[in-house]
């Protein structure tokens, strides 16, 4: 069997009065995240992973922040394309591990639809989508709940030619 193991980081800026995109779903809060799509860290995280496993580059090299194609686009769609690119090279994902890092909201309540999100659009079951999260107990950014950063690892397999 043929495995790789890719690991994938995101920060975003916190900003009042913004939807917070997280895992791919609209987690209530009265801050959200800032940047050229959605700014969903944790979809951007498994991306860079899934990426990274592959060899392929990182998300920005796939999705610049130069083309108004992926302007405000929804992350999820992100995550399908980076699926499709990973297939083409024939892997596929065995199992993902991820944590947020963010002193507030508490997503324990999101984090079942979130798995189930992750899942769907990948092919995967929810018990291959693991989401975990912290506090930095109220230290530097994340603490002072300027920003949000998540890590993703993400294992595939190399799939043999006549194995698809």
């Amino acid at each position: 069997m043929n495995i790789r193991i890719g690991s994938g980081i995101d920060f975003h800026r916190l900003e009042e009065g913004r939807d917070f995109w997280l895992g791919g779903i609209k987690v209530p809060h009265t801050k959200g995240a800032v940047g050229y799509s959605d700014a969903d860290v944790l979809l951007h995280a498994i991306c860079d992973a899934m990426l990274g496993a592959a060899c392929l580059g990182d998300i920005g090299e796939h999705f610049p922040d130069t083309s108004n194609e992926f302007k405000g686009i929804d992350s999820k769609v992100l995550l399908a394309r980076t699926n499709q690119i990973i297939q083409k090279e024939n892997y596929r994902i065995i199992n993902i591990d991820s944590s947020l890092c963010l002193q507030a909201p508490k997503i324990k309540p999101y984090v079942q639809q979130m798995q189930k999100t992750i899942a769907d659009i990948l092919g995967l079951t929810e018990k291959d989508v693991s989401i975990k999260a912290t506090t930095t107990e109220k230290l530097g950014f994340v603490g002072r709940e300027e920003g949000v950063v998540a890590y993703a690892s993400v294992l595939l397999e190399k799939l043999e030619e006549n194995n698809q």
